[in-house]
């Protein structure tokens, strides 16, 4: 694994290359080596674990082309930053330490840098005497996940498990749902294989709902049910599929548990699971018949990207 660390200035850069180092057995690559030996090497020897600081966008868009990479960024209060540079000056000058923030933090690259990370680290407790053991104990605990120590294969650290690759393609689907009241999205897949995929909103050839096509989701009405226009995006994937071609042990992947209406045809389809994120509030129904019918249901949410650890 390859770890690059970024962050914003005085905000521990270099507390967190040296935990990485000193508490888990990190090797330091020299950031100021020209990238593309940086990248052969780390790709030589991608088994080791790695960490090289990041300050250049350059060097990012050159790393993050590896599977074994993860970005880190550190950012830390202000009250923390100021102790952590007075410990390093014996002099210390307000309005230089605003100016150089401003110019490093700012610069349009280096904004573009950390917004790109992986994980984003903030150091909220301003105690600059246990900021050590906070960082280790909290850098640990990601690595432990990262590197999948129950498993015997070495494998990337970022890739995603089936559960979450599916869920996340649902949730991409979501983001096309027309629909004025929620957006939802659904994945159907057999045999690791996507067979459709559905979004909720008005049929085709009606104006979308967002535009009008629903009087009753543009009303804020939210009874009134049976006069809905719009199909459920678990509709949508079940039409666009259609029995033949889900045939036997096919997975639902839906962001929000499925309604009654949906989950009736789910079970007429021959779906063998059903795999929900967020909850509706017809939950009670829905399992009862699903499970009636012989559908597994699980809830699955995958970790919320990128992920944000205060320390």
């Amino acid at each position: 694994m390859l770890v690059a660390v970024s962050g914003t200035k005085f905000s521990g850069v270099d507390v967190t290359i040296q935990v990485l180092v000193e508490d888990h057995g990190f090797k330091m690559l020299d950031h100021n080596e020209n990238e593309e030996k940086i990248l052969d090497y780390a790709t030589k020897f991608y088994q080791t674990n790695m960490v090289i600081r990041c300050e250049k966008l350059k060097l990012l868009n050159v790393l993050e082309k590896r599977p074994f990479f993860v970005h880190l960024s550190i950012d830390a209060s202000l009250h923390l930053r100021v102790s952590l540079i007075q410990k390093e000056l014996q002099e210390f000058n307000i309005e230089n330490f605003i100016d150089i923030i401003d110019r490093f933090d700012y610069d349009p690259d280096s904004i573009k840098l950390r917004e790109q990370a992986h994980f984003k680290f903030k150091i909220v407790d301003k105690d600059i005497t246990t900021l050590r053991f906070r960082l280790s104990k909290s850098m640990g605990e990601q690595l432990q996940m990262l590197q999948n120590t129950n498993s015997k294969e070495l494998k990337p650290p970022l890739r995603p498990d089936w559960d979450t690759y599916f869920m996340k393609l649902a949730t991409l689907a979501a983001s096309r749902s027309n629909c004025m009241k929620r957006r939802v999205g659904c994945v159907i897949v057999r045999d690791r294989r996507v067979i459709a995929t559905g979004y909720n909103g008005t049929p085709r050839h009606l104006t979308n709902c967002f535009n009008g096509g629903c009087p009753r989701c543009n009303s804020g009405d939210s009874h009134s049910l049976h006069s809905c226009l719009c199909l459920h995006a678990e509709e949508n994937a079940l039409l666009e599929a259609g029995r033949d071609r889900i045939g036997p042990n096919a997975i639902l992947y839906c962001d929000t548990c499925p309604c009654l209406t949906c989950s009736v045809k789910i079970v007429q389809t021959g779906i063998r699971e059903v795999v929900y994120s967020q909850t509706y509030r017809m939950d009670e129904e829905s399992l009862k018949v699903l499970k009636a019918g012989g559908v597994r249901i699980r809830q699955f949410s995958f970790a919320q990207e990128p992920r944000i650890i205060n320390v």
